[in-house]
């Protein structure tokens, strides 16, 4: 059976070779767009499984791209991987408030792009198991019909916004969330809170969950990301 295929958005002919050919060699089926305008294009006949963007293109920009295409029906499923040079952590911020679904930045490691992209295909495969009242994730046990939380058997005392916060982000591990992305998946968009206000749950959620607080990483100018793997 044929493995996932990739859309490859680059104007850099030595990148996009270099992405094709650590894939290919993976067994991914790959397509390539040098511009805005060919990847939404692509990506809306095509329907790939996911999108490697990169960010600064000619014409359409990447973070155009990524808004256009996660706005549309036929294409708003489809995971987005930005790629974006060092400092960028504006455009990184924006794209994923707009929808984007990780992010890599350049220069980079073929195997890091490999090693993301088989995480957000496999969260994919995950998507049923999300709706289920009960996550179970490192030596985490969360019950969200009990309002319950263990680490390592021993029962865990939570506000309800931290409970919530815990829930949303255990339920995707490895996907990076800026701080108005929970606000908005924990209270609603309209909810006044400020983003000083996530620090401060975050930082009491650490220290109550005690050893299990280290899975609550934060990505510096960007927002937090609950590690998928144990270190």
């Amino acid at each position: 059976m044929s493995k996932e295929h990739i859309l490859i958005v680059d104007d850099e002919e030595d990148v996009l070779e270099l992405i094709r050919y650590n894939l290919e060699k993976e067994g991914y089926r790959i397509s390539m767009a040098s511009t805005g305008e060919k990847a939404i294009e692509k990506a809306r006949t095509k329907k790939p499984d996911l999108i490697l963007l990169d960010l600064m293109l000619p014409g359409i920009d990447g973070l155009e791209v990524c808004r256009i295409l996660k706005t549309d029906d036929l294409t708003s499923g489809i995971p987005i991987v930005m790629l974006t040079a060092k400092g960028e952590e504006i455009d990184i911020v924006t794209g994923l408030e707009i929808g984007a679904d990780d992010y890599i930045t350049k220069p980079f490691s073929p195997r890091v792009v490999i090693a993301r992209i088989r995480a957000l295909l496999r969260r994919g495969k995950k998507q049923e198991q999300e709706k289920t009242s009960q996550v179970k994730i490192h030596n985490i046990i969360i019950n969200a019909d009990r309002f319950e939380v263990r680490v390592d058997d021993e029962p865990i005392i939570l506000t309800a916004t931290e409970f919530q916060i815990l829930l949303h982000m255990a339920k995707h591990p490895g996907w990076v969330f800026t701080r108005s992305q929970i606000i908005d998946a924990v209270k609603g968009d309209d909810y006044p809170v400020t983003d000083r206000s996530v620090d401060v749950q975050i930082v009491g959620l650490r220290k109550k969950l005690k050893s299990a607080g280290q899975y609550i990483k934060t990505i510096h100018g960007i927002g937090y990301r609950f590690e998928e793997f144990s270190s």
